[in-house]
């Protein structure tokens, strides 16, 4: 059969990251958290690298400057994360994680690493590298 013939994969792969995100959504929102996975990955993002540039930021979770800076105005307005100027330069911002943010992170991250052991389950390590091989093949088909 030719790889032409797969004319689902896309169908399959858009289905699935929208019921990971229904997921992700009905966790945060049991546990009172408004929040979405959109703005999970760059919390998450904040509480590992420590505070980071918007373009950091960006380059870290492989999102466009634009959504970035909007999903900060976000986190920022929850009280999550903060915006402060370089102290070196006045026209670049650092955001860091405020202690609600940080909180924030600590109750919802037993959450999550509950929902992908969820996910992963009755996979393999092998799976996991093979999905991830293959995805990373087909960005690399498309350069930016």
């Amino acid at each position: 059969m030719s790889q032409l013939s797969y004319d689902n994969v896309g169908t399959l792969l858009d289905r699935t990251t929208r019921l990971l995100k229904a997921h992700f959504l009905r966790a945060f929102k049991d546990a009172n958290v408004d929040l979405t996975p959109e703005q999970w990955v760059l919390l998450d993002h904040l509480k590992k690298a420590g505070a980071a540039s918007q373009t950091a930021l960006a380059n870290g979770t492989f999102k466009d400057a634009p959504t970035v800076s909007r999903i900060i105005d976000k986190l920022a307005k929850k009280g999550l994360a903060e915006r402060t100027r370089f102290p070196n330069d006045r026209r670049r911002y650092q955001v860091a994680l405020t202690e609600k943010g940080d909180d924030t992170h600590a109750k919802l991250l037993p959450k999550v690493e509950a929902l992908r052991v969820q996910a992963w389950g009755g996979l393999s390590e092998a799976d996991y590298a093979d999905l991830t091989r293959v995805l990373e093949r087909i960005r690399d088909n498309f350069p930016d």
